[in-house]
């Protein structure tokens, strides 16, 4: 009843946990990053006179919990008919975009303390947005070198050597 080696097979709330290394991983760091500061710039709405800009921190927030849930489980290698990556690059890339237009918003229109605060949160979410998907440029450009370099060389003509015109 009290053997250690039974418990310890048991993983109980263990198995909702994403792994150590996944959390101090930068694309686990990035995502943890980006569901924070949706959080804090949706509380930041939710208590300000900008009240119309908290459905893009909530839906972001809602997409940065999906994801980190997504590669801490590893979903991202069972489900293969998805492009994970080509997936998280477009999201990161409107959130970047949704984050600075409506920062630039709150800040501009907006005199109290918490619009305030939210457009300079957002201002930081759309560097961090920018930062993951800078990174997942990164990671596709050099997937897409080794594709290229797997297929065998081929000669490059000119357009005028194929063409028949005059």
């Amino acid at each position: 009843m009290g053997d250690p080696e039974e418990t310890a097979q048991q993983p109980g709330l263990q198995v909702l946990l994403p792994s150590k290394e996944f959390l101090t991983s930068r694309k686990g760091l990035l995502l943890l990053g980006e569901a924070v500061l949706s959080f804090i710039i949706f509380i930041c709405y939710v208590a300000s006179y900008a009240v119309a800009f908290m459905t893009v921190p909530l839906i972001e927030l809602l997409l940065a919990v999906f994801y980190f849930y997504a590669y801490a489980s590893k979903l991202n290698e069972k489900f293969k008919g998805i492009h994970w990556p080509a997936s998280n690059f477009v999201h990161c890339i409107v959130a970047a975009i949704l984050y600075f237009a409506i920062s630039i918003a709150a800040v501009a229109q907006y005199y109290d303390g918490a619009s305030k605060a939210a457009g300079v949160f957002g201002f930081i979410a759309t560097i961090v947005y920018a930062v993951d998907f800078y990174y997942i440029f990164n990671d596709l450009t050099q997937f897409l070198k080794q594709g290229d370099s797997a297929d065998p060389p081929q000669a490059h003509t000119s357009e005028g050597e194929d063409s028949d015109s005059d």
